[in-house]
């Protein structure tokens, strides 16, 4: 026995032994929690219907089989001394290495729950700004939870971190200034996200560009005008101005004036306001709210005046098109004359005597 009484590095070789059982068999019980969550836990997890005891099982079983490896190489570690100042710096290192374990467990379950949460919204809502925003949002809470577990980590190791978020807020400062408008546009895309005021493939008009959404991106909007041009927009413009959506309209208003000539007569003008009234009403791309007047005089013509709306579902461009043919076809019918843009020049004195002075 007195072979494991010999001395290396300033212990003894029985010391060193334990040592080596504490950590070979940490490595071995590791594995074998490993196997049995890879093999157990899973089928149990596989015979419930929800998802989330099997994203649990899946996102646990790694950090869990490391910790016991550390925790076995802590325990053999604690049969061997090397001296005060290593033995304090070894007890760092454990206690940084459990909370970068314990760190990396929460960031993969987060993470994993994030993602099949937003995989789920994005399934409902059927939206493209889902798939953009899902990484950056992810990518964003693995950071944060990283963060948070390395100055945990540098704090339970009795480093000061005080003077390192000191630096950290100046240096924050001066990034978010710098990246305003970008940051702006993040949070006018979450916005346009959650408030919902257009959808892609609605018809929006805003400073003056009136087109159809093509694309919502986490940063900008494309929209396609009515020219086939495409305009990128800032998302913090729709947190700043009126965004007005056309195809939200739950019907389009039309007005149709119509100039009859002067000698209709009030009997004329009556039979084409019912005229206008049976071909507006009877249309099925309309609703049945209509006004329809005798609205004035005109230069030269009388007015008869016309409010309709054309349904949501009709089409804003054709049913105007067929009401307006008609019109043209019924009044041709009835012989209802459209007044044009006429002059009478009325010239004062005779002929004869205009002829004689020249």
């Amino acid at each position: 026995m007195e072979f494991f009484e010999q001395v290396f590095l300033g212990n003894p070789l029985r010391e060193w032994g334990i040592a080596l059982l504490w950590a070979i068999g940490g490595v071995v019980v590791g594995k074998l929690l490993y196997r049995w969550f890879s093999r157990r836990m899973r089928k149990l997890a596989g015979k419930t219907e929800t998802q989330l005891d099997d994203l649990i099982v899946d996102q646990v079983e790694e950090p869990l089989a490391l910790a016991v490896i550390l925790l076995g190489f802590w325990f053999g570690y604690d049969h061997l001394h090397f001296g005060e100042n290593i033995d304090q710096f070894m007890e760092h290192v454990f206690s940084i290495a459990v909370a970068i374990d314990i760190t990396w467990m929460a960031a993969r379950l987060l993470d994993s729950l994030l993602g099949s949460l937003m995989t789920r919204t994005g399934e409902q809502s059927d939206s493209a700004m889902m798939s953009q925003m899902a990484p950056i949002l992810r990518k964003t809470l693995r950071s944060t939870v990283w963060v948070l577990g390395v100055i945990m980590a540098m704090n339970n190791a009795g480093y000061d971190v005080g003077a390192l978020l000191a630096g950290v807020g100046i240096g924050g400062l001066a990034m978010g200034l710098a990246a305003k408008d970008f940051v702006a546009n993040i949070f006018g895309g979450i916005t346009v996200f959650v408030d919902k005021p257009f959808l892609v493939g609605d018809r929006v008009q805003l400073d003056g560009v009136d087109g159809i959404v093509t694309e919502v991106g986490i940063r900008s909007t494309r929209i396609k005008t009515l020219a086939g041009r495409i305009v990128t927009i800032p998302n913090h413009k729709f947190t700043e101005s009126i965004v007005e959506n056309v195809t939200a309209e739950p019907a389009r208003k039309i007005r149709l004036d119509l100039g009859m000539t002067y000698d209709t007569t009030p009997e004329r003008i009556e039979e084409a306001i019912g005229i206008l009234t049976e071909i507006i009403e009877k249309h099925v791309g309309t609703e049945n709210d209509t006004i329809i007047w005798f609205s004035g005089f005109g230069d030269f013509s009388l007015n008869v005046s016309a409010i309709y709306y054309v349904r949501k579902e009709a089409d804003v461009s054709l049913t105007p098109g067929a009401i307006n043919l008609e019109v043209l076809r019924r009044f041709n019918e009835a012989k209802l004359e459209f007044a044009f843009p006429t002059q009478t020049l009325i010239h004062q004195g005779e002929v004869g005597a205009n002829s004689a002075a020249e």
